[in-house]
């Protein structure tokens, strides 16, 4: 089923990211095998006003096209509300949208979202009239802040960035999808497995967005394939609905008017 962010109607729940690729033609392979129609790019690891820079991302937006999607800029990197703030417009500007996915870090060990610079930085770019991603970590009350303050999306972590750990906290991250059964909910960060993917889709989230675990995959056209398939299995089975879990076994294969050859008995 598609699914609508800010407006904007996506036939593909998968997003991914444009890092860490061996080169811009398997990033393209990527890409198009994903069917991903949002694909987020950094402004300071791809500056547009260098010739360098504006080669690739040409080479980014036409890939994209070719989807039917459009570019994510984010501000991956930012340490304050105020540098956030900053890119967000410069991004604007440059990439021509008003989409932003809202990164502030605040620990450079494990690049964990700082919450109070994170909401500090929403609100503003909110009555700025941007249609805010926020990137936070699988807190309720956060998440439930953001929502307050007029997101309609939110992109709570699977794991930190770049590990691969998958859904370390799924209680955390089922409580946030009950407690906000009307917001868009995409899982951001540390997926590892397609298998990971899917049992966020199954247990409710709207989409996915990845990076690493594809642009890192020995061939990551083939796991784009299979993040993508994954998704879409995950989304099936929750619509489907999961049958509930029992404490003691039942036969798949009922017992009663069954008939029993008997010996008979011997005296």
């Amino acid at each position: 089923m598609s699914l609508n962010i800010y407006g904007q109607t996506l036939n593909n729940r998968l997003l991914i990211g444009s890092a860490l690729y061996p080169s811009p033609e398997v990033m393209r392979q990527a890409i198009l095998a994903s069917g991903s129609q949002v694909v987020t790019l950094s402004l300071k690891r791809q500056n547009p006003l260098a010739q360098s820079g504006e080669k690739i991302w040409r080479y980014i937006q036409e890939t994209v096209e070719k989807n039917h999607g459009f570019l994510l800029p984010n501000t991956a990197g930012c340490k304050s509300a105020k540098e956030a703030i900053t890119l967000a417009k410069m991004s604007r500007e440059l990439f021509q949208t008003d989409w932003i996915k809202l990164e502030v870090i605040g620990d450079d060990y494990n690049l964990q979202p700082d919450p109070i610079e994170l909401l500090n930085a929403t609100e503003q770019l909110l009555a700025d009239g941007f249609k805010v991603l926020p990137y936070c970590t699988d807190d309720l009350v956060i998440c439930q802040r953001l929502y307050a303050l007029g997101c309609q999306v939110i992109m709570p972590w699977a794991s930190p960035i770049g590990t691969g750990k998958g859904l370390m906290n799924p209680y955390n991250l089922a409580s946030i999808r009950q407690r906000l059964p009307e917001a868009t909910l995409i899982l951001d960060a540390g997926i590892g497995k397609p298998s990971d993917a899917c049992i966020a889709m199954e247990m409710g989230f709207d989409g996915v967005l990845l990076n690493s675990a594809i642009a890192l995959a020995d061939n990551p056209a083939l796991m784009a394939k299979a993040f993508a398939t994954a998704v879409s299995a995950g989304e099936s089975a929750y619509i489907a609905g999961t049958m509930p879990e029992r404490q003691t076994a039942h036969p798949s294969t009922p017992t009663l008017d069954t008939p029993f050859w008997h010996q008979p008995e011997h005296s």
